[in-house]
């Protein structure tokens, strides 16, 4: 008989708090403990001993059911192996069993039997001399405490296992033990510690050629570092323990890995990606039957699902998650999914739902002594509490909670723990113990380098010390807090989603640093501040294609104002920038979070820049409505469901409301002249304006006089003049223009779930397209021939784009957003801004005549979808649409700008005669205030 081997991993769940703001209490971490293939555990020599065959034929089959995730039926298996060596008297098998039966019982998640089985097993190995299981049984012991947040005794263990190690020379058993004080230090959030221990661990495994070793010690850095805010390092070392799995072709462990790239994802903002990769983790979970991580993976989806609002599919993730849990008797997981459970009703102000799951949470984590699941549950119940308005109890909370992070010796999370203390004091109106909590924040995330935590605490104490009237300070904590962020996005290199999701938990601190800097009656200052702080990946993104040398590495810098100055000059248009400011407000007891006042900055063609400030409480108090949603309801009065249908009977639309906002306190600084170009640039739920339809109170709208264009950001006009410049300095060609119009429409899903169904055919934009192309000397292409394959292929030499169809809005992941085409092949007829974004395009415009084309995902770096994606990909001016659009008036719409094209090269002064030209035969906005001009206008 070949001597018996156990070869187990255990993923098991973390409580990291990814900052103060809530807790998102969940990580994969693969490096509990871990027994390598080729050692035997002791049992007897061979022997004929039927008995003693017996048990051990139930230790391999529990060996193989725990392999498949059967872990309840491994329990028994190994039950019976223990009850026939006990009645043997074989102190080696029943030393084995034990141990097997403790790694089981920390797979269900119940530690505190785990440790009375590792006790029985340490027992026995040095009752019997055996180095290298006492050095086993300290691993899973080390294990066991680290699960129920005893980090201190969990190093203990794992050190006197690494000790026993170095002394028998076991190297193998050394890198576990160093990955498992690298593990510990992690839980501890001294990330840094973690790193360097699990540095060795992956030496050792390289040395030992230990391919599986190596790829879990490899994700282990990758979670290190993501909790250091370092996003970059983590998802490339995530990568490449993804890469060892499948290399050895380790289904369970390439699980992992795609788990922790989700994770990764998710800590970055992206949740798109963070859900790509959580279902392919759950796919291979459930393909090797492996439920712990099944359950795990669904919780992070439904984590993921909830930061998209998407609250439906978060709890129904979330639910998924807490029955598996049950039903393996993982009461570890239990107490986790019930404590995201909170989390979600929480984010849906179901403030007794909340507490009922938390305190459920509560109840397991004091049940198996989990010190940290009890102190992230505890933290939990602070911030449902001073959501509430509580912030009595939330303080009494929170202190529980800093004072089991402090028993724990866990600095990252007594500093999370400090940061909800500063927030709830702040909240209270004590500023003064706000800051002193805030500042004790700073000092740990310092010193444990966790920059996130870092950026939190700085931002916070701005926040707070501009409460108490002291902006010199708040300006202070605000530019370091923003050189903190900004440094964490160069680490994230070129990566332009990445650097657009991370920038959505930033935006807030360039809001407030505007705010300060108006409070010190510097608006000028607050300009340069509100530029920075808006579509800086897209700047990078541009700066980075227009460059000629070395791109990869390039980081572009924020203008300051005599550079504002220059790039309206060079324009020669009067720019408009828009910011939006958010303050906390006590509304019925809560605290809620909600747009104050609108900073509106115009700066002349001269270079004069003048500030005004809007009060929205007006809105609040004569509308009960906020600034997005007065957007909102102005967009569904508008919207259509496609380029061919739409009602006739309407209520009133509320633009004189929304000109009464953004125009009349500036309308005195707009130029007289209506063919001179005034530039709006929105931020947020502005860029689904309809600036051209807005009314003064006398009726008259505002592309009546004045005309009309958009851009993300001043800075980002400055370039789309350098990609005009580039293009005019190209020798000239012979390609022509390229008009689709009305291609055979492809068939689409327009609900997940939902069978495909043709796309209606749009008779206007098929006439649209035959009245254009001779004004552009080319033949349009319709029907059957406008396939997506061979619009593809003409677009990067054609000089104008007119496409007139169908377009699909994602306002989730935003590229995603497309163009309907003919399929052909195995295309799915469908051009997305994703492929546009690859794309190299020499076009000087495309026009993109078809429903929801400027729209996408709104994010701090501006609107995520097509128009985006085709500036990157070097087109200069871009027509959008901001609603599904009619057919029948857009057609008219569209022959009429290109008519006044021909006689006029300015591009936005023949949009604007093209919609008054429209608004006498079809006078509704609806019928032609939905396109604009975004980018250049010669």
């Amino acid at each position: 008989m070949q001597p018996f081997s156990l070869t187990l991993f255990k993923s098991s769940n973390c409580k990291v708090r990814s900052g103060f703001l809530f807790p998102l209490a969940f990580c994969l971490l693969s490096v509990a403990f871990y027994i390598p293939p080729h050692s035997s555990l002791p049992a007897a020599a061979q022997t004929t001993d039927a008995r003693k065959a017996e048990a051990d034929r139930l230790m391999q089959q529990g060996k193989q059911q725990y392999q498949t995730g059967q872990v309840p039926a491994a329990l028994n298996s190994w039950q019976k192996a223990l009850e026939i060596y006990r009645a043997l008297k074989n102190r080696q098998g029943e030393g084995a069993a034990l141990g097997a039966l403790g790694l089981a019982y920390q797979s269900l998640g119940n530690s505190a039997q785990a440790i009375e089985y590792g006790q029985q097993q340490l027992a026995i190995a040095r009752e019997i001399k055996n180095r290298q299981i006492e050095g086993w049984a300290l691993g899973l012991l080390g294990a066991a405490y680290q699960s129920l947040g005893n980090s201190a005794q969990a190093i203990e263990y794992a050190q006197q296992s690494l000790a026993i190690a170095r002394e028998i020379k076991d190297r193998h058993r050394e890198g576990r033990a160093l990955g498992n004080l690298g593990a510990a230090y992690f839980y501890l959030g001294n990330s840094a510690q973690a790193i360097e221990y699990s540095q060795q661990s992956l030496a050792i495994a390289r040395e030992i050629k230990d391919r599986q070793w190596e790829g879990m010690a490899v994700g282990a850095l990758g979670l290190a570092y993501k909790s250091l805010g370092n996003y970059a390092k983590a998802i490339e070392y995530a990568q490449q323990s993804l890469a060892i799995a499948r290399e050895i072709k380790d289904r369970q462990s390439e699980g992992i890995a795609l788990g922790n790239l989700g994770g990764a994802y998710f800590y970055l903002g992206n949740y798109a990606k963070a859900i790509e990769y959580s279902q392919q983790s759950l796919a291979i979970a459930r393909e090797i039957k492996d439920r712990q991580s099944e359950g795990a993976a669904q919780g992070t989806l439904g984590l993921a699902y909830k930061s998209l609002g998407n609250w439906a599919k978060a709890i129904e993730y979330l639910q998924q998650s807490l029955a598996i849990a049950r039903e393996i008797k993982d009461r570890h997981g239990e107490g986790l999914a019930l404590g995201n459970l909170g989390g979600a009703y929480l984010s849906l102000d179901y403030y007794a739902k909340a507490i009922e799951y938390t305190q459920q949470s509560l109840a397991i984590a004091r049940e198996i002594k989990d010190r940290q699941g009890e102190g992230a549950a505890l933290g939990s119940l602070g911030i449902a509490y001073r959501n509430r308005g509580n912030s009595a109890k939330a303080i009494e909370y929170t202190q529980q909670q800093l004072a089991i992070a402090r028993e724990i010796k866990n600095r990252q999370g007594e500093g999370v723990a400090l940061g909800n203390l500063g927030i709830a004091y702040r909240d209270w109106g004590n500023y003064a113990k706000a800051i002193e909590y805030t500042q004790q924040q700073l000092a740990i995330a310092r010193e444990i380098k966790y920059r996130f935590g870092e950026g939190q605490a700085l931002n916070n104490l701005g926040v707070a010390f501009l409460k108490i009237g002291n902006p010199t300070e708040s300006e202070k904590m605000l530019v370091q807090g923003i050189q903190v962020w900004e440094s964490m996005r160069q680490m994230l290199g070129s990566n332009d989603a990445n650097k657009v999701s991370i920038f959505e938990g930033q935006a807030k601190t360039y809001r407030a640093l505007q705010q300060v800097r108006v409070a010190q009656n510097n608006p000028i200052a607050a300009l340069e501040i509100a530029e920075r702080g808006r579509a800086r990946a897209f700047v990078d993104l541009l700066t980075q294609r227009l460059s000629t040398g070395d791109a990869s590495s390039v980081i572009a810098t924020a203008p300051n104002q005599d550079q504002i100055r220059q790039i309206a000059k060079a324009q020669n248009a009067t720019l408009v920038q828009y910011s939006i400011v958010y303050d906390s407000f006590q509304i019925q007891g809560k605290q809620v979070g909600r747009e104050s006042a609108i900073y509106i900055w115009v700066i002349q063609p001269t270079g004069e820049i003048a500030f005004r400030e809007v009060d929205l409480q007006p809105l609040w108090q004569k509308h009960n409505a906020s600034l997005a949603s007065l957007i909102v309801g102005n967009q569904e009065f508008l919207a259509v469901r496609s380029r061919s249908s739409f009602g006739s009977t309407q209520p009133q639309l509320n633009l004189p409301t929304l000109h009464q906002l953004l125009i009349d306190p500036i309308q005195t600084l707009l130029p007289k002249d209506p063919n001179a170009h005034v530039i709006f640039i929105p931020q947020g739920s502005l860029f689904q304006v309809p600036f051209p339809a807005l009314q003064d109170s006398g009726g008259t709208y505002l592309i009546e006089k004045h005309t009309i264009l958009t851009a993300p950001s001043i800075q980002v006009l400055d370039l789309t003049r350098q990609q005009r410049q580039k293009l005019a300095q190209k020798p000239a060609n012979s390609s022509s223009a390229l008009v689709l119009g009305n291609p055979t429409m492809p068939s689409v899903s327009l609900s997940p779930g939902e069978p495909k169904q043709q796309l209606s055919p749009l008779p206007g934009a098929e006439a649209e397209a035959r009245a254009i192309a001779p004004l552009l000397n080319t033949q349009a292409i319709t029907g059957a021939q406008g396939t997506k394959a061979a619009i593809v292929q003409k677009m990067p030499q054609a000089s104008i784009i007119h496409l007139a169809t169908h377009g699909l809005l994602d306002d989730v992941r935003g590229l995603g957003s497309a163009i309907a085409m003919a399929p052909s092949g195995s295309d799915d007829g469908l051009l997305t801004a994703e492929e546009i974004f690859d794309m190299k395009l020499q076009a000087s415009l495309v026009v993109l005549s078809a429903c929801n084309t400027g729209e996408g995902r709104i994010t701090g770096d501006g609107v995520i979808g097509l128009s985006r994606a085709l500036i990157s990909a070097g087109v200069p001016s871009v027509i959008v649409s901001l609603w599904a659009v009619p057919d029948a008036p857009t057609s008219e719409l569209m022959q009429s700008f290109y008519q006044n094209l021909q006689n006029n090269p300015d591009k936005a002064q023949a949009l604007r005669q093209a919609m008054l030209t429209t608004m006498k035969t079809h006078p509704q906005p609806r019928n032609w205030a939905a396109f604009t001009l975004i980018g250049e206008a010669e």
